[in-house]
Parts: C-alpha cells; structure tokens; sequence
C-alpha cells in the first residue's frame, strides 16, 4: 500500500474523507481498513459498510474475508461485518421495526415496473380530460419531490401543481393500503424510524460504531441524514468516493455531500489517494486538464508510475457511418496486426441512440460485440409475470401483482371486468383482492365470469395454504420444483409457447422463467430452512431479488472475447485496455438538455469518467455531420476537446486506410484476416 492508502487505513477514529481519484484502489482501502478494525479487535458485527451494488457488497466482502482467512475466536467465526447497499441495510430496518409505523412486517417492494402500473392508474382516476401525462416523468417528479426537492411542486402551474399533490397523496396511500413500499421508501422509512422512534436509533448506533461508505459522491440528501444520525454518538464515519466522478445528479445525487462534508463534520479528515495504479500518464494528464475547468470540485492530481505512453488520437469524421466504420477498422487492426483480443477493447457513447451504426458496422464486419444495458431481464414479459404471480401468493393485497395476473394466463378476466373490480375496491375502500371476493356472490357479473373469479381466489388460497406451513426436509430443491409445478399447472408455460409464433421463442421464454425460479431457490431467503414456511422464505427470496436486479443484467466486461458498447453513464467503475469515446459534438457531449438546465460540470465530469476507464490507449473522435430525422445536420466539436492540451494529442483525418464502407469494408477485413493468417 502507498502511504495515503496506509493512512487511510489506519485514522479509524473520528470522520475521515477518502478523496479516492479514478484508479487509485478506493475498494483496496476500504476493504483493508475493514481488516485492520477487525484484527484491533473490534467485533465484525459492529462495523456497516455500505455501497450503491449488491454486486460490489458481495465482492467487498468476499475481500475481507480473504484478508482475514478464517479467523476463530473461542472456536466459534467471529462476527461478520454487514455489508450491504442502502437499501439492503433499509430493508432490515423495516423487517424488525415497520409495525411501529402502521405496516404489517410482511410488505411487499414494488419494482418500478410497479410503481409505473400504480402511477398509470392514478393518472387515469384523476386526469380526465386533461392533456396525456407521461408515467415514467410524474414517477420521476414524485421520487424527487419525496426526497425532499421542495422545487418540484414550484415548476409547475397552479393545475398542475394541485394534480401532483392528489397524485403524490394517491400514490403514499395507495403503497401503504397494499403494504408496499417503493425503493425511496427503503430510505425515506428507516429516516422517519430514526426520528421518531429514539431507541431504534440508540440500537442502531449501539450496534455500529464504524461505519464505511463506498461511492459517497452518489449519495442523497436522506442518505445523509441516516449516516448523520446513525454516527452522531461515536462519530467514527469514513466515507469514500470522487466529487470528479459525480455524474448521477438526475438520480439524485447531492454533489453538496462531498465538498460540504465540513459543515456537519467540522472535525473532519481528508486524505487524498492521487497515484492512479490503471492508465497511462499521458491519459491522466489529459483528464487532470479537463476536470480542472470545473469551479465546484475538491482539488486533486492524478499521476502514475505506468510511464507517458502513446499520444491520445482525435479523429475526425464526416458522419456517423463513416465514424463506426473507422473505429471498427481501428479495432480490427489492434486484433489483427497486435493481437489485442476483442474483449480488451470498448467504444463509450453518450446516448443509447449512438450504437446503432456502431452494431451496423461491427455486424458487417463480422466482430463480436456486446452491447450493455440491453432489455433487462425483469422487463422480460414472462419474467414481469412469475414476479407479479409469486409476489401476489406471498400478498394478495398487492393490487399491482393481482391486476398483472388476474388473467394471465387468460381465464376470462379481461380488462373491462376487472376495471369493474377496481372501482369497487375504490368505492369500498379495500384492496383488489377482497372486492373480486365480493365479487365473486354480485348477479351483475356474467356466471362465467364470476366462476373465473373463484378459481383465481381458490388458486391463490390454496397454494397460501400449502405453502404456508413449515415442510419437514424442504431444500431449495423441492421449492424450485414446487414453484415450477405451480406454473405447470396453472398452464402458464403452455399459454408462453402457444403466445409465440416462433417455437423456439417460445422455449425461450419458458427457459427464462425456470431458470429464474432456479436462481429464486438458490437465494439466502429460500435456502431450506426447516423453521420457516415456505411462504415466508419465498417472501425473502423476492425481496433479495427485487434489491438485487443487477445481478441477472449483462455483466459489463463480456464472458469470452466480444468488444464492449457501452455508454458513459454506464462505465463507471470498468476499465479497459483501448478505449474509443465517439460523438464527441456539442449537443451530444455536453448534451443539449445538459446545457440548457445548468448541467455543465456534470456533463464535464461525464466525459472525466470516460477518459479514466483506458487505460493503456484512447481515441477520441467526432462528426461533421450527423443524420436526424432524415437529414444531414452539421455538427460542432465538443467545447470539451478544446481543454485538452495540444500536445497530448495526435490529430488524424478519418481512419487510417481511408474511407472503407459496407461490402468493401468486408472485403478489407477478409484480405487482412488472410494476411496475417
């Protein structure tokens, strides 16, 4: 370790500021710092680290234990620290304290596919003849404005503004008459917790005198609030992270945290972690340059013992087409002539938007890409549908599920008749569930229908009823077997292969859900053990799952050798050989709307972040033109290429063997695959 890592290591007392600089081993730090507490002899299970993945939770501390080894303690493992996410640490919170709030313990989370279906139906009961709103921004606007945004109702006209508060009133007492809660609430809850319910806090701050926190540049204001009060008797904070590489202000994040972390902590330490172990120093001098013209930032410089290296290359192109072809030669040639395999190459864009001519080209080329942040798995269809079906046996009450599945696969409860069911659950103000009970014995409902309705109630009872007592020997297992069993059955994996023209699609689909209920049974919550229902470990295992959706997404560094597309946002935390950034245009990079709402630095930092992911070459480029909505329209370069120093870069007009395109371009590729045999 350097000496400002060592440092870092050993201030345990007190709060303590990591500057941790792109590539310095902030995740080294903190993992050591975990260790050295533990073997001073301060028990695991008094130490919180949390971060912003399950992923890096998991990896976090899967490194400390390999830096403890199996230490033992009077013959039994000493404690293990807890290290989890925010949400993750929220969510058992709410599982031992939720009833002081007025929820059961069993609540539901809603994902925001969710959140979207409650936001949608709200709209449409307090809307009328109002213009069209879109769900996902009024969603937005509501998480926002909870979190303590007081300007949201403020942009808004006096009819807008008395819309958003039924809505916002709609949508809190709409979650709590389902027992849900929506992923703010996994903060916002624990807060009201704190604050109103002194002794959970004097437990909370018995049991963890030091708390970590990875990737503090992230986090919120309520996220803040919760460190404040969890520390504020021992104080023992060290927080970790980058103000230079703060680029999720739309999520939420308060840049405000790092550069003001004084004002709560006038005490506080800073150490700075500058010696970057990941690129080149021609590189890092490009981006030292760059992130310098920002105004709001803690002062650092990155350097490296990895030597200058090669110059950056800034290419110039004459649009989109020929810019994706360019880069695709210079990725062929890397393979090709220094037998740099696909996989140690990435190309960064701005918007999703930009990969299309990128896969256009690399398809004709024949090169094996991997785009990241695809369809999601959880925004499969069937997969929508095994989520809503088991979230509505562990909760009937949950409206959203029961809406999802009342008549999936169909059995004669189609929208008409179960928009029927909703008003009268509005007009006797109770969930879903009990008004189609209600339902069931109303004559104004069709016999065929209102049998409909009594096999989709007796359905749930029934596997409520089986699953709802503990099994003598139950394993993961028999449970994968069992919720298998159950969409068999109900003739849920019939109806997906019949919904398909394709045969194979519909395999497919068929294969996503089993696959998904094997990775349900293999989850901490559904493990087998023998004291607790299988009801109740299916319940953890959704809750596990619905917290940890990253793990079923692409990994972004591709399995076998396959180039990565993928945008700025996105490749925080990843590193790669060669790096290409295309796009490089104002209006792309920074974006337009950036500009417009003050966003600036943000969008500076955004291309920061890009630069710092080479790590041995990077080749930026850019277009004279660029085709939108039919039209050629002539493109700037980026403000931002005009502060990185001269001398660091080597300027090249178009590719390197000249304009090659569609079938020349193959041909190209094939003679020099030929020739280098």
């Amino acid at each position: 370790m350097n000496p400002q890592q060592r440092e870092a290591v050993e201030t345990t007392e007190g709060p303590v500021l990591v500057l941790a600089g792109a590539g310095t081993g902030k995740t080294r730090v903190i993992t050591y710092r975990i260790a050295h507490l533990m073997g001073r002899g301060v028990p695991g299970d008094r130490i919180l680290a949390v971060t912003f993945t399950n992923k890096a939770a998991r990896e976090m501390l899967e490194r400390v234990q390999d830096l403890l080894g199996r230490r033992r303690a009077g013959g039994r493992e000493t404690p293990r620290p807890l290290i989890c996410t925010f949400h993750s640490f929220g969510v058992r919170l709410l599982r031992r304290h939720i009833e002081r709030l007025g929820y059961k313990r069993n609540f539901v989370i809603y994902s925001e596919s969710d959140q979207l279906s409650l936001v949608r139906r709200i709209l449409t009961r307090f809307a009328g003849g109002a213009p069209k709103v879109d769900p996902m921004s009024v969603l937005a606007w509501l998480s926002r404005w909870r979190n303590g945004d007081a300007g949201v109702p403020g942009r808004l006209d006096e009819g807008s503004r008395v819309l958003a508060e039924r809505v916002r009133s709609a949508y809190e007492q709409g979650l709590k008459a389902c027992n849900a809660v929506d992923f703010d609430d996994l903060l916002l809850l624990p807060l009201r917790l704190f604050r109103e319910h002194p002794e959970v806090l004097g437990e909370c701050q018995q049991q963890y005198r030091y708390v970590l926190v990875d990737e503090y540049q992230d986090t919120n204001a309520v996220q803040l609030d919760l460190l404040r009060l969890l520390v504020a008797r021992h104080r023992n904070l060290c927080v970790v992270g980058d103000d230079d590489q703060s680029i999720y202000t739309w999520r939420g994040a308060d840049l405000g945290n790092v550069l003001n972390l004084e004002q709560w902590f006038p005490e506080l330490k800073v150490i700075r972690l500058e010696q970057n172990y990941r690129s080149t120093n021609i590189i890092l001098q490009a981006a030292n340059a760059l992130i310098r013209q920002n105004a709001r930032r803690r002062p650092k410089q990155l350097w490296s013992r990895k030597g200058q290296g090669s110059r950056i290359v800034l290419r110039v192109y004459a649009d989109e087409t020929e810019e994706a072809e360019g880069v695709v030669e210079a990725i062929e040639r890397r393979r090709l002539l220094g037998r740099v395999p696909w996989s140690a190459q990435a190309v960064l864009f701005r918007t999703n938007g930009q990969a299309r001519p990128l896969e256009t080209a690399l398809r004709r080329a024949g090169v094996r890409y991997r785009l990241v942040g695809g369809q999601s798995f959880f925004d499969r269809r069937e997969i929508r549908d095994a989520v809503a079906w088991l979230k509505a046996l562990v909760n009937p009450h949950d409206d959203v599920s029961l809406l999802r599945i009342a008549n999936v696969p169909p059995r004669g409860l189609g929208e008409e008749t179960m928009e029927r069911v909703v008003a009268l659950s509005v007009r006797r103000q109770v969930s879903v569930y009990n008004a189609l009970r209600e339902a069931m014995a109303d004559s104004g409902f069709p016999s065929r229908t209102r049998q409909a309705m009594r096999g989709l109630v007796e359905e749930i009872e029934s596997v409520r009823q089986g699953w709802g007592t503990p099994a003598e020997g139950t394993v993961a297992a028999g449970e994968v077997d069992a919720w298998t069993g159950f969409f068999e059955r109900m003739g849920y994996f019939d109806w997906l292969r019949r919904s398909e023209k394709d045969a194979e699609a519909g395999e497919n689909r068929v294969r996503n859900v089993r696959d998904f209920l094997a990775d349900l049974a293999g989850r901490g919550g559904a493990e087998g053990t023998k004291e607790r229902p299988p009801l109740e470990r299916l319940q953890a295992a959704l809750e596990e799952v619905t917290l940890d959706a990253e793990r079923f997404e692409e990994d972004p560094q591709p399995a076998g050798d396959a180039v990565t597309l993928i945008t700025m946002h996105s490749c925080k935390g990843l590193e790669f050989p060669h790096v290409y950034i295309v796009g490089l245009e104002e209006g792309l990079l920074p974006h337009g709307r950036s500009v417009s709402e003050g966003a600036l630095e943000e969008e500076r930092r955004l291309f920061y972040v890009a630069i710092t992911r080479a790590m041995e070459t990077l080749e930026l480029s850019h277009c004279r033109a660029r085709r939108k909505y039919g039209e050629m329209i002539p493109c700037h370069p980026s403000r931002f290429l005009k502060e990185l120093p001269e001398e660091l870069l080597e300027k090249v007009e178009g590719g390197e063997a000249g304009s090659v395109s569609g079938r020349s371009a193959c041909d190209w590729f094939a003679r020099m695959r030929e020739a280098v045999g």
